[in-house]
């Protein structure tokens, strides 16, 4: 196996664990460097390196670079170069690195982080579940759905798909942090709102009208829910758009989930009133019209 072959191996294998690495490769090297242009190395967080893109003088820099990448998500394209050890200067987009081993030479190195795609759990069986299903991996999420009684071979663009909503089932299946969405649409809501408080969430929403969350709300309390993290679940779920179709209310949904994820400015402030299927419609920012559920 090539040394390409065994770094992609390393990096399908870390990605598939969930473990944050990066794809480091050698553009550019000056004799009498070690490494060779094309060459590349898979780096983890903690300095694990798989594959070879320099010798011992290089790692350093290499490594405090992967870390940062991995910290904010952006690739970078670094020197090391022969001067003092500690020199550190940005020339245009290229950061340089003085290296101070005797042996010399000159690399360039592009560091690519690799990092775990964000997860999304889906809960319920209703249209705006299915669509949101669909919609969301193609922006970077593994989908999650659950549902009782649902089928894998129904749902090919979900990560995983688990057939019971019970707690038990649910929790050692699913990490903690992700983004969770609830689309019952009144078949199994508290059983869902119930599960999603468990899942120990970065955020939960719910579809459904401002009236209707309510009332679950205070259900959920009733029955001995903290009632800070009851009062966390965000509903009506998804930016005001307007929508009314399960596929715009799935991508009403997702956007605002996105926007949060990549800590966006939110959005203008508006005032907001129960739409279809419970998102919000915007009130003023567009001409007035009834709503068709009365919130």
């Amino acid at each position: 196996m090539s040394n390409a072959d065994t770094v992609f191996e390393t990096a399908r294998r870390l990605q598939q664990a969930g473990t944050p690495c990066a794809l480091v490769s050698v553009v550019k090297a000056l004799a009498p460097a070690s490494a060779h242009a094309g060459d590349k190395a898979i780096v983890t967080a903690d300095g694990e390196m798989h594959g070879w893109v320099g010798g011992g003088c290089a790692q350093p820099a290499v490594v405090r670079t992967v870390r940062q990448a991995l910290a904010d998500g952006r690739a970078r394209m670094i020197r090391i170069a022969p001067a003092e050890e500690g020199h550190e200067r940005e020339l245009d987009d290229v950061l340089e690195f003085g290296m101070a081993c005797h042996s010399g030479g000159t690399l360039e190195l592009f560091v690519d982080p690799l990092l775990p795609r964000a997860e999304l759990v889906v809960i319920g069986s209703s249209p705006v579940a299915a669509s949101l299903v669909q919609l969301a991996p193609r922006v970077g999420f593994a989908v999650t759905l659950v549902a009782q009684g649902a089928r894998a071979a129904d749902h090919p663009d979900a990560y995983r798909v688990i057939d019971r909503d019970d707690a038990a089932t649910v929790l050692p299946q699913v990490g903690t942090g992700a983004w969770v969405v609830i689309a019952t649409q009144g078949r199994r809501d508290l059983q869902a709102l119930g599960l999603a408080l468990s899942l120990k969430a970065r955020q939960v929403s719910f579809v459904a009208s401002a009236r209707k969350a309510q009332v679950l709300k205070d259900s959920l309390i009733t029955a001995g829910s903290d009632p800070q993290a009851v009062a966390g679940i965000v509903a009506p779920a998804g930016y005001p758009i307007s929508a009314s179709t399960p596929e715009e209310i799935a991508l009403s949904v997702l956007a605002a989930v996105v926007a949060n994820r990549r800590r966006a400015a939110a959005p203008p402030a508006v005032q907001v009133a129960a739409g279809p299927a419970g998102t919000a419609s915007l009130a003023t920012a567009l001409p007035a019209r009834p709503a068709c559920c009365g919130g």
